[in-house]
C-alpha cells in the first residue's frame, strides 16, 4: 500500500496533468448546486447539466420547489435515470430546507444529511464546492483510482476509502485531491482500457505494471 508521502506525490502528479480539475456541475446558487448533486447520482454530470436550466428556472428557491408535486417535477428530469425517486428527493430536500433550515443550505455534514436524497458523498461535495470546507467525497472514480494505486486496501468500502485518504492527505488538499482523482478516473485510469502504458504514475502502480 502507498505511504502517505507516496499518496501525496501521486495527487501532485495528477494535478500536473489536470491542473484545472474542478466540478463540472453548473449551478448558480448553493440550493441549485445541491439539487444538481442529488440528480447526478448514477448518471453523468453532462446529462444533469442539460436539464437543470429549465429545472432551476422553474424552481428558483426552496419555497417554490417545496410546494411542487412529483408530477410537475418528473417531466423536467425524465431524461436521467431514477427520475421518479429523484423527483421525490428534490421535493423532500426543498421541504427540509424550508422547515428545518430557514431555506438556507446548511454548512455541516450532519445537517445536510438530514435532507432527503443527501448521503455522505453528496454532503461532502456540497461542503467543498459551495463553502470551500475541507471534505473528500468518494465516488466511483475516486474509489477505483484509490484501489488501483493501492492508496487503500483492495477491498476497501467507501467509508474506509474516505477515512484512509483523509489520514494520508493534508486537509487543505482534500478538495483538490477529489477533483484530480475524478479526472484521473475519467481520462487516464478508466474502468475499461486504462492508459497504463502512458501513465505518469506507472512506477507507483502495481495494477498498471501488470497491464503493460
Amino acid at each position: 500500500m502507498l505511504t502517505a508521502s507516496q499518496t501525496q506525490q501521486a495527487i501532485k502528479i495528477m494535478g500536473q496533468k489536470f491542473p484545472d480539475a474542478t466540478t463540472s456541475l453548473v449551478a448558480d446558487t448553493p440550493f441549485h448546486f445541491l439539487l444538481a448533486v442529488i440528480l447526478s447520482a448514477q448518471t453523468t454530470d453532462k446529462a444533469v447539466n442539460r436539464l437543470t436550466p429549465k429545472l432551476f428556472a422553474r424552481y428558483p428557491t426552496p419555497e417554490s420547489l417545496a410546494t411542487a408535486t412529483e408530477s410537475e417535477v418528473i417531466p423536467l428530469i425524465k431524461t436521467i435515470g431514477l427520475y421518479r425517486n429523484k423527483a421525490k428527493h428534490l421535493i423532500g430536500c426543498a421541504q427540509g430546507l424550508v422547515n428545518k433550515f430557514a431555506s438556507q443550505v446548511p454548512q455541516t455534514r450532519s445537517e445536510l444529511m438530514q435532507l432527503a436524497g443527501v448521503g455522505q458523498k453528496t454532503a461532502n461535495v456540497v461542503l467543498a464546492e459551495c463553502f470551500n470546507i475541507p471534505a473528500l467525497a468518494v465516488d466511483t472514480h475516486v474509489s477505483r483510482v484509490a484501489r488501483r494505486l493501492a492508496m487503500v486496501s483492495p477491498q476497501a468500502k467507501v467509508a474506509e476509502i474516505e477515512k484512509t485518504l483523509k489520514q494520508k492527505l493534508p486537509a487543505e488538499s482534500w478538495i483538490a485531491a477529489h477533483h484530480r482523482m475524478i479526472y484521473w478516473g475519467r481520462y487516464q485510469c478508466m474502468a475499461r482500457k486504462p492508459l497504463c502504458e502512458s501513465c505518469p504514475l506507472l512506477s507507483l502502480c502495481a495494477f498498471g505494471k501488470k497491464q503493460v
